[in-house]
């Protein structure tokens, strides 16, 4: 008799949410192949861009342990109290609801236990759900509850109230990835690929610094400090749809690299992306990012000034206090509350309000949105602001966009200060 033994560590990293494993719903193969052709034979709903990237999530497990789009119960445990209502994860944490809406004539054709195509925009057969009921919701409640707004500038309530009338809740298969996986090769990861590295690195604590804008100063000073406590920092950067204004993807992906590159030292950065849109919730997204940050393996999640936050909708670190109302069995991945970073003069460095001694003239205080405000109106950016490596990347593209086609910067909120 013979008997093998695997030379593989068991994993160190913090387990996935509600759950022991990872609970992807991408089919492969055969499976993936007589999906596509039952598809061709169903109903179809079109899905928005924010409904795509959260049933890609669904694909890679980010949104584990759930199996597809909330129900109503569901719906209304989680906007009201952060909480799912039904089935085998009654009463596990989720900030954020996740629901998938259509037309009311396309409803009123459904029944329980159907099955519905699910179609991108450009008209690729992105899944199939099989439906467990429709129902309606009060817009305006979710929004309240989930923004603390109903003001429809905010993006978030622009998407919540553009929804069609109708939300379709039931488990899903998904059949493909979108663009990500080829346009983004070197760093789109799937939560399994994410851990995969961790592990391989030996890596126990974690932070995900969460970006939807290319990194400055700040930015890479909060990373710092994280390496600092954590084993490494995950630079976890937003690959889906942004509100106008906001730098594309592979621009922030280069400029991303280029300062990993340059200024972090090797082996304690990895640099990676995922599929979702942001939906700018300010705390209740920073919520959502610590749990599926979870499911990639982080430990931990920085949360900073603003985070997740669009223009004066919240206060500078709302999202920091709101982890402080969670059950501590909640949540594993728990937030490095880091506070006001900025240049000093007087230190002639980056500090923070906890370690600066010197008067609030002597500060530079950097914000995204200040960096893309002068970037668009080619105005001189500081050096302390960016790297120099990383404004070149940045001053090339914006020239080339034609000034006229430029969406105005404004600074609101924390990002004025």
């Amino acid at each position: 008799m013979t008997s093998t033994i695997s030379n593989q560590k068991p994993s160190q990293l913090v387990p996935p949410h509600g759950s022991d494993v990872l609970k992807p719903l991408l089919l492969n193969g055969d499976a993936r192949s007589e999906a596509l052709t039952l598809a061709s034979t169903l109903p179809t709903i079109t899905l928005s861009s924010r409904e795509r990237g959260d049933l890609i999530m669904f694909g890679i497990g980010g949104f584990t342990p759930l199996n597809g789009f909330m129900n109503q119960a569901d719906w209304q445990g989680v906007v009201d109290n952060m909480r799912l209502q039904s089935g085998d994860n009654a009463g596990l944490f989720w900030p954020i609801p996740i629901t998938l809406s259509a037309p009311k004539a396309t409803a009123d054709s459904l029944s329980q236990g159907d099955k519905v195509a699910l179609v991108a925009q450009d008209g690729e057969v992105m899944g199939i759900l099989t439906v467990e009921e429709t129902y309606t919701i009060d817009k305006n409640h979710e929004c309240q509850q989930v923004f603390t707004t109903t003001d429809s500038e905010h993006p978030g309530v622009q998407q919540v109230l553009s929804q069609d009338d109708v939300n379709i809740a039931g488990s899903v298969e998904v059949l493909s990835e979108g663009e990500f996986p080829a346009l983004y090769p070197e760093i789109y990861k799937t939560p399994a690929e994410t851990r995969e590295i961790l592990d391989a690195k030996g890596w126990k604590t974690v932070a995900a610094f969460q970006t939807r804008n290319p990194m400055h100063r700040s930015h890479e000073y909060l990373a710092k400090i994280a390496i600092e406590i954590c084993d490494g920092v995950l630079i976890h950067s937003l690959l889906g749809a942004l509100k106008p204004g906001d730098i594309p993807a592979d621009v922030r992906q280069e400029a991303i690299k280029t300062l990993i590159d340059n200024y972090f030292r090797q082996d304690t950065v990895i640099q990676a992306g995922y599929p979702l849109d942001m939906r700018y919730a300010g705390p209740r997204e920073a919520l959502l990012h610590a749990l599926f940050r979870q499911n990639y393996g982080c430990s931990h999640l920085i949360v900073g000034r603003d985070h997740a936050g669009v223009g004066d909708y919240y206060g500078a670190f709302d999202a920091q206090t709101i982890f402080d109302h969670v059950g501590k069995d909640d949540l594993i991945t728990q937030p490095l509350k880091i506070g006001w970073t900025f240049w000093c003069n007087a230190c002639n460095a980056m500090a923070s309000d906890k370690t600066c001694p010197h008067d609030a003239s002597e500060h530079v205080k950097v914000s995204g949105t200040k960096l893309r405000k002068a970037l668009s109106e080619d105005e001189v950016v500081p050096e302390n602001f960016s790297r120099p490596e990383v404004l070149q990347i940045l001053r090339d593209y914006y020239a080339g966009i034609a000034k006229e086609e430029r969406a105005e910067v404004k600074l609101t909120g924390a990002s004025a200060v």
